[in-house]
Protein backbone atom coordinates (compact mmCIF):
# COMPACT_ATOMS: atom_id res chain seq x y z
CA UNK A 1 0.00 0.00 0.00
CA UNK A 2 1.47 3.31 -1.05
CA UNK A 3 2.13 6.27 1.17
CA UNK A 4 -0.81 8.51 1.95
CA UNK A 5 -0.92 11.68 -0.12
CA UNK A 6 -0.32 14.72 2.07
CA UNK A 7 -0.50 17.52 -0.51
CA UNK A 8 -3.12 18.58 -3.04
CA UNK A 9 -3.79 21.66 -5.16
CA UNK A 10 -6.08 24.12 -3.49
CA UNK A 11 -9.72 24.08 -4.50
CA UNK A 12 -11.19 27.42 -5.48
CA UNK A 13 -9.33 30.61 -6.33
CA UNK A 14 -8.60 33.07 -3.51
CA UNK A 15 -8.35 35.84 -6.09
CA UNK A 16 -12.12 36.33 -5.88
CA UNK A 17 -12.25 36.62 -2.10
CA UNK A 18 -14.28 37.78 -0.32
CA UNK A 19 -17.07 35.96 -2.13
CA UNK A 20 -19.85 38.33 -1.28
CA UNK A 21 -22.92 39.52 -3.12
CA UNK A 22 -22.45 42.07 -5.89
CA UNK A 23 -23.19 45.62 -4.79
CA UNK A 24 -25.12 46.48 -7.96
CA UNK A 25 -26.94 44.58 -10.68
CA UNK A 26 -25.50 46.72 -13.50
CA UNK A 27 -21.72 46.31 -13.10
CA UNK A 28 -19.43 49.31 -13.32
CA UNK A 29 -16.60 48.95 -15.83
CA UNK A 30 -13.38 49.38 -13.87
CA UNK A 31 -10.81 49.06 -16.68
CA UNK A 32 -10.85 50.27 -20.27
CA UNK A 33 -8.67 49.19 -23.23
CA UNK A 34 -6.48 51.56 -25.18
CA UNK A 35 -8.06 51.71 -28.65
CA UNK A 36 -6.63 53.51 -31.68
CA UNK A 37 -8.79 53.14 -34.79
CA UNK A 38 -8.65 56.72 -36.06
CA UNK A 39 -12.18 57.74 -35.06
CA UNK A 40 -14.05 58.17 -31.76
CA UNK A 41 -16.20 55.26 -30.64
CA UNK A 42 -17.95 54.23 -27.39
CA UNK A 43 -16.14 51.30 -25.83
CA UNK A 44 -19.08 49.48 -24.22
CA UNK A 45 -22.76 48.72 -24.60
CA UNK A 46 -25.49 47.31 -22.38
CA UNK A 47 -27.92 44.54 -23.27
CA UNK A 48 -30.13 41.91 -21.66
CA UNK A 49 -29.45 38.18 -21.66
CA UNK A 50 -32.16 36.28 -23.52
CA UNK A 51 -30.91 32.70 -23.60
CA UNK A 52 -28.79 30.13 -25.43
CA UNK A 53 -29.04 28.11 -28.60
CA UNK A 54 -26.50 26.64 -31.04
CA UNK A 55 -25.27 27.25 -34.56
CA UNK A 56 -23.07 25.61 -37.16
CA UNK A 57 -20.34 27.79 -38.63
CA UNK A 58 -17.13 27.51 -40.60
CA UNK A 59 -14.11 27.55 -38.30
CA UNK A 60 -11.89 30.40 -39.50
CA UNK A 61 -9.39 30.31 -36.64
CA UNK A 62 -5.87 29.55 -37.92
CA UNK A 63 -3.87 26.58 -36.74
CA UNK A 64 -6.86 24.55 -35.51
CA UNK A 65 -7.54 20.94 -36.53
CA UNK A 66 -11.02 22.08 -37.63
CA UNK A 67 -9.91 25.13 -39.64
CA UNK A 68 -12.05 25.49 -42.74
CA UNK A 69 -14.54 22.89 -41.52
CA UNK A 70 -18.08 23.23 -40.23
CA UNK A 71 -18.24 23.10 -36.43
CA UNK A 72 -20.92 23.15 -33.73
CA UNK A 73 -20.85 26.27 -31.55
CA UNK A 74 -23.09 27.05 -28.54
CA UNK A 75 -24.13 30.71 -28.56
CA UNK A 76 -25.78 33.21 -26.23
CA UNK A 77 -28.29 35.79 -27.43
CA UNK A 78 -28.16 39.27 -25.86
CA UNK A 79 -30.95 41.69 -26.76
CA UNK A 80 -29.55 45.20 -27.22
CA UNK A 81 -32.14 47.97 -27.73
CA UNK A 82 -30.68 51.39 -28.65
CA UNK A 83 -29.34 53.46 -25.74
CA UNK A 84 -30.09 57.13 -25.09
CA UNK A 85 -27.05 59.32 -24.38
CA UNK A 86 -28.24 61.29 -21.38
CA UNK A 87 -25.04 63.09 -20.33
CA UNK A 88 -21.39 63.82 -21.09
CA UNK A 89 -18.82 63.78 -18.29
CA UNK A 90 -15.19 64.93 -18.29
CA UNK A 91 -12.46 63.59 -16.04
CA UNK A 92 -9.19 65.20 -15.02
CA UNK A 93 -6.18 63.56 -13.43
CA UNK A 94 -4.20 64.42 -10.33
CA UNK A 95 -1.21 62.32 -9.16
CA UNK A 96 -2.36 62.47 -5.55
CA UNK A 97 -6.03 61.56 -5.93
CA UNK A 98 -6.23 59.97 -9.39
CA UNK A 99 -9.09 60.75 -11.74
CA UNK A 100 -11.68 63.29 -10.68
CA UNK A 101 -14.78 64.70 -12.34
CA UNK A 102 -14.54 68.08 -14.07
CA UNK A 103 -18.28 68.31 -14.58
CA UNK A 104 -21.04 66.95 -16.74
CA UNK A 105 -23.72 68.15 -19.14
CA UNK A 106 -27.17 66.53 -19.25
CA UNK A 107 -29.67 66.47 -22.08
CA UNK A 108 -33.41 66.60 -21.58
CA UNK A 109 -34.58 62.97 -21.97
CA UNK A 110 -37.71 62.13 -23.97
CA UNK A 111 -40.83 61.41 -21.88
CA UNK A 112 -41.15 57.84 -23.18
CA UNK A 113 -37.74 56.97 -21.71
CA UNK A 114 -39.13 57.55 -18.18
CA UNK A 115 -35.67 58.33 -16.81
CA UNK A 116 -37.24 59.80 -13.68
CA UNK A 117 -37.90 56.23 -12.58
CA UNK A 118 -34.12 55.84 -12.20
CA UNK A 119 -33.22 59.42 -11.20
CA UNK A 120 -36.02 60.85 -9.08
CA UNK A 121 -34.34 64.29 -8.79
CA UNK A 122 -34.15 64.74 -12.56
CA UNK A 123 -35.11 68.29 -13.57
CA UNK A 124 -34.70 70.68 -16.45
CA UNK A 125 -31.15 71.33 -17.66
CA UNK A 126 -29.48 74.11 -19.59
CA UNK A 127 -27.47 71.84 -21.86
CA UNK A 128 -25.77 74.59 -23.87
CA UNK A 129 -24.58 76.39 -20.75
CA UNK A 130 -23.15 73.20 -19.24
CA UNK A 131 -21.41 72.23 -22.49
CA UNK A 132 -19.81 75.66 -22.65
CA UNK A 133 -18.60 75.21 -19.08
CA UNK A 134 -17.04 71.87 -20.02
CA UNK A 135 -15.28 73.39 -23.03
CA UNK A 136 -13.59 75.91 -20.73
CA UNK A 137 -12.13 73.00 -18.70
CA UNK A 138 -11.19 70.89 -21.70
CA UNK A 139 -7.47 71.66 -21.28
CA UNK A 140 -7.53 69.76 -17.94
CA UNK A 141 -9.49 66.78 -19.29
CA UNK A 142 -7.87 63.40 -19.88
CA UNK A 143 -11.01 61.30 -20.32
CA UNK A 144 -14.44 61.70 -21.91
CA UNK A 145 -17.35 59.52 -20.81
CA UNK A 146 -20.97 59.09 -21.87
CA UNK A 147 -23.77 58.35 -19.42
CA UNK A 148 -26.19 56.25 -21.47
CA UNK A 149 -29.61 54.91 -20.51
CA UNK A 150 -30.99 51.64 -21.80
CA UNK A 151 -34.55 51.19 -23.09
CA UNK A 152 -35.86 47.97 -21.50
CA UNK A 153 -39.38 48.68 -22.77
CA UNK A 154 -38.16 47.89 -26.30
CA UNK A 155 -36.84 44.46 -25.29
CA UNK A 156 -39.24 41.62 -25.94
CA UNK A 157 -38.63 39.60 -22.78
CA UNK A 158 -38.64 42.40 -20.19
CA UNK A 159 -41.58 43.86 -18.32
CA UNK A 160 -39.71 46.57 -16.44
CA UNK A 161 -39.81 50.24 -17.46
CA UNK A 162 -36.97 51.64 -15.35
CA UNK A 163 -33.89 52.23 -17.56
CA UNK A 164 -30.41 51.16 -16.54
CA UNK A 165 -27.55 53.67 -16.61
CA UNK A 166 -24.03 52.88 -17.79
CA UNK A 167 -20.97 55.12 -17.90
CA UNK A 168 -19.15 54.47 -21.18
CA UNK A 169 -15.67 55.69 -22.07
CA UNK A 170 -15.20 57.24 -25.51
CA UNK A 171 -12.03 55.95 -27.18
CA UNK A 172 -10.58 55.36 -30.61
CA UNK A 173 -8.29 58.41 -30.74
CA UNK A 174 -5.97 60.09 -28.25
CA UNK A 175 -7.09 63.66 -28.96
CA UNK A 176 -9.47 64.74 -26.16
CA UNK A 177 -10.91 67.52 -28.32
CA UNK A 178 -12.08 65.02 -30.95
CA UNK A 179 -13.54 62.81 -28.27
CA UNK A 180 -15.45 65.73 -26.78
CA UNK A 181 -16.75 66.82 -30.19
CA UNK A 182 -18.07 63.32 -30.78
CA UNK A 183 -19.70 63.27 -27.34
CA UNK A 184 -21.44 66.60 -28.07
CA UNK A 185 -22.81 65.21 -31.35
CA UNK A 186 -24.35 62.12 -29.77
CA UNK A 187 -25.62 63.88 -26.61
CA UNK A 188 -29.40 63.64 -26.53
CA UNK A 189 -29.45 61.05 -29.35
CA UNK A 190 -29.63 57.28 -29.61
CA UNK A 191 -26.65 55.01 -30.18
CA UNK A 192 -27.07 51.47 -31.51
CA UNK A 193 -24.92 48.44 -30.89
CA UNK A 194 -23.81 48.68 -34.55
CA UNK A 195 -22.14 52.00 -33.65
CA UNK A 196 -19.98 50.27 -31.04
CA UNK A 197 -19.25 46.73 -32.28
CA UNK A 198 -19.13 44.79 -35.52
CA UNK A 199 -19.56 41.14 -36.44
CA UNK A 200 -16.46 39.06 -35.79
CA UNK A 201 -15.16 41.35 -33.03
CA UNK A 202 -14.00 40.06 -29.66
CA UNK A 203 -15.60 41.60 -26.56
CA UNK A 204 -15.37 41.15 -22.82
CA UNK A 205 -18.60 40.37 -20.98
CA UNK A 206 -19.14 41.82 -17.50
CA UNK A 207 -22.17 40.63 -15.54
CA UNK A 208 -23.45 39.38 -12.20
CA UNK A 209 -23.57 35.58 -12.01
CA UNK A 210 -26.55 33.45 -11.07
CA UNK A 211 -27.21 33.58 -7.32
CA UNK A 212 -27.19 30.30 -5.37
CA UNK A 213 -27.65 31.58 -1.82
CA UNK A 214 -25.84 30.30 1.28
CA UNK A 215 -23.97 27.08 0.48
CA UNK A 216 -21.52 24.79 2.24
CA UNK A 217 -17.84 24.27 1.53
CA UNK A 218 -18.40 21.34 -0.86
CA UNK A 219 -20.42 23.36 -3.36
CA UNK A 220 -18.83 26.74 -2.63
CA UNK A 221 -15.15 25.73 -2.84
CA UNK A 222 -15.17 22.26 -4.40
CA UNK A 223 -13.31 20.59 -1.51
CA UNK A 224 -13.45 16.83 -1.20
CA UNK A 225 -15.95 15.26 1.14
CA UNK A 226 -14.51 12.83 3.66
CA UNK A 227 -15.48 9.16 3.27
CA UNK A 228 -18.48 8.34 5.42
CA UNK A 229 -16.83 5.69 7.60
CA UNK A 230 -17.59 5.13 11.26
CA UNK A 231 -14.58 7.26 12.27
CA UNK A 232 -16.18 10.24 10.48
CA UNK A 233 -19.48 9.93 12.26
CA UNK A 234 -19.00 13.50 13.59
CA UNK A 235 -19.24 14.87 10.06
CA UNK A 236 -17.93 14.06 6.59
CA UNK A 237 -17.83 17.71 5.59
CA UNK A 238 -15.62 18.98 8.41
CA UNK A 239 -12.57 20.97 7.29
CA UNK A 240 -10.15 20.09 10.06
CA UNK A 241 -8.12 21.94 12.65
CA UNK A 242 -8.57 25.69 13.01
CA UNK A 243 -11.71 25.65 10.92
CA UNK A 244 -13.78 27.51 13.54
CA UNK A 245 -13.20 30.19 16.11
CA UNK A 246 -10.89 33.20 16.36
CA UNK A 247 -7.78 31.35 15.18
CA UNK A 248 -9.25 30.38 11.79
CA UNK A 249 -7.00 30.99 8.82
CA UNK A 250 -8.61 33.26 6.26
CA UNK A 251 -7.61 30.86 3.48
CA UNK A 252 -9.67 28.06 5.04
CA UNK A 253 -12.75 27.25 2.95
CA UNK A 254 -15.91 28.34 4.74
CA UNK A 255 -19.60 28.19 4.01
CA UNK A 256 -21.24 31.38 2.81
CA UNK A 257 -22.72 33.30 -0.11
CA UNK A 258 -22.42 31.49 -3.43
CA UNK A 259 -23.18 33.14 -6.74
CA UNK A 260 -24.46 36.64 -7.48
CA UNK A 261 -20.86 37.78 -7.93
CA UNK A 262 -19.57 40.36 -10.38
CA UNK A 263 -17.46 38.52 -12.95
CA UNK A 264 -15.71 39.30 -16.25
CA UNK A 265 -15.30 36.79 -19.08
CA UNK A 266 -12.78 37.72 -21.75
CA UNK A 267 -12.73 37.42 -25.53
CA UNK A 268 -16.25 36.40 -26.47
CA UNK A 269 -16.67 36.60 -30.23
CA UNK A 270 -19.62 38.39 -31.79
CA UNK A 271 -21.01 36.05 -34.43
CA UNK A 272 -24.01 38.10 -35.52
CA UNK A 273 -25.66 41.49 -35.05
CA UNK A 274 -29.15 41.81 -36.51
CA UNK A 275 -32.46 43.66 -36.08
CA UNK A 276 -34.70 40.64 -36.76
CA UNK A 277 -35.02 38.74 -33.50
CA UNK A 278 -37.05 35.97 -35.09
CA UNK A 279 -33.88 34.73 -36.79
CA UNK A 280 -32.66 33.40 -33.44
CA UNK A 281 -35.79 33.05 -31.27
CA UNK A 282 -36.57 29.34 -30.80
CA UNK A 283 -40.06 27.92 -31.10
CA UNK A 284 -42.06 29.04 -28.07
CA UNK A 285 -39.50 31.72 -27.20
CA UNK A 286 -36.51 31.58 -24.89
CA UNK A 287 -37.17 29.96 -21.55
CA UNK A 288 -38.02 32.58 -18.88
CA UNK A 289 -37.53 35.34 -21.43
CA UNK A 290 -39.75 35.11 -24.48
CA UNK A 291 -39.30 36.57 -27.95
CA UNK A 292 -36.41 38.81 -29.03
CA UNK A 293 -38.08 41.84 -30.65
CA UNK A 294 -35.27 44.38 -31.10
CA UNK A 295 -31.60 44.34 -32.12
CA UNK A 296 -29.62 41.41 -30.76
CA UNK A 297 -26.01 40.30 -30.45
CA UNK A 298 -25.02 36.65 -30.81
CA UNK A 299 -21.99 35.74 -28.69
CA UNK A 300 -20.05 32.50 -28.94
CA UNK A 301 -20.12 30.37 -25.79
CA UNK A 302 -21.84 31.02 -22.50
CA UNK A 303 -21.83 34.17 -20.38
CA UNK A 304 -22.62 34.88 -16.72
CA UNK A 305 -26.08 35.69 -15.46
CA UNK A 306 -29.69 34.60 -15.74
CA UNK A 307 -32.28 35.49 -18.39
CA UNK A 308 -33.25 39.21 -18.30
CA UNK A 309 -30.01 40.14 -16.48
CA UNK A 310 -28.16 43.30 -17.64
CA UNK A 311 -25.02 42.41 -19.60
CA UNK A 312 -22.18 44.88 -20.23
CA UNK A 313 -20.10 44.21 -23.34
CA UNK A 314 -16.75 46.02 -23.56
CA UNK A 315 -14.03 46.15 -26.20
CA UNK A 316 -11.56 43.34 -25.55
CA UNK A 317 -8.84 44.49 -23.17
CA UNK A 318 -6.44 41.57 -23.83
CA UNK A 319 -7.25 39.95 -27.20
CA UNK A 320 -5.26 36.87 -28.30
CA UNK A 321 -2.33 37.07 -30.68
CA UNK A 322 -4.12 35.50 -33.66
CA UNK A 323 -6.86 38.14 -33.40
CA UNK A 324 -4.32 40.98 -33.40
CA UNK A 325 -2.67 39.56 -36.53
CA UNK A 326 -5.80 38.81 -38.56
CA UNK A 327 -8.12 41.54 -37.26
CA UNK A 328 -11.91 41.41 -37.36
CA UNK A 329 -13.34 38.84 -39.77
CA UNK A 330 -17.06 38.26 -40.28
CA UNK A 331 -17.93 34.64 -39.43
CA UNK A 332 -19.75 32.36 -41.85
CA UNK A 333 -22.81 30.85 -40.12
CA UNK A 334 -24.47 27.99 -41.98
CA UNK A 335 -27.26 26.99 -39.59
CA UNK A 336 -29.07 28.48 -36.55
CA UNK A 337 -31.06 26.12 -34.33
CA UNK A 338 -34.64 27.29 -33.68
CA UNK A 339 -35.69 24.14 -31.84
CA UNK A 340 -37.85 24.69 -28.76
CA UNK A 341 -36.02 25.12 -25.46
CA UNK A 342 -39.16 24.74 -23.30
CA UNK A 343 -38.53 21.09 -22.54
CA UNK A 344 -34.85 21.52 -21.67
Amino acid sequence: MGARKKRAPRRGSLGFSPRKRASRLVPRVKSWPEVDIGKPVPLAFLGYRAGMTHVFMVDDRPGRPTSGKEIFVPVTIVETPPMFVAAVRLYGYDPNRGRYSLGEAWAQPPPELELQRRISTLGSFDTDKMLKSLEERLDKAVDVRLIAASQPKLAGGLSKKKPDLLEIKVGGVSDVTKLFDYAKDVLGNLIAVNDVFEEGQLVDVIAVTKGKGFQGVIKRWGVKELPRWHKHRKGSRRIGARSHGRSTFWETPQAGQTGFHRRTEYNKRILMIDDDGYKVTPAGGFLRYGVVRSTFVMLSGSIPGTPKRPIVMRWAIRPPEWYLKLGVRKPEITYISLASKQGV
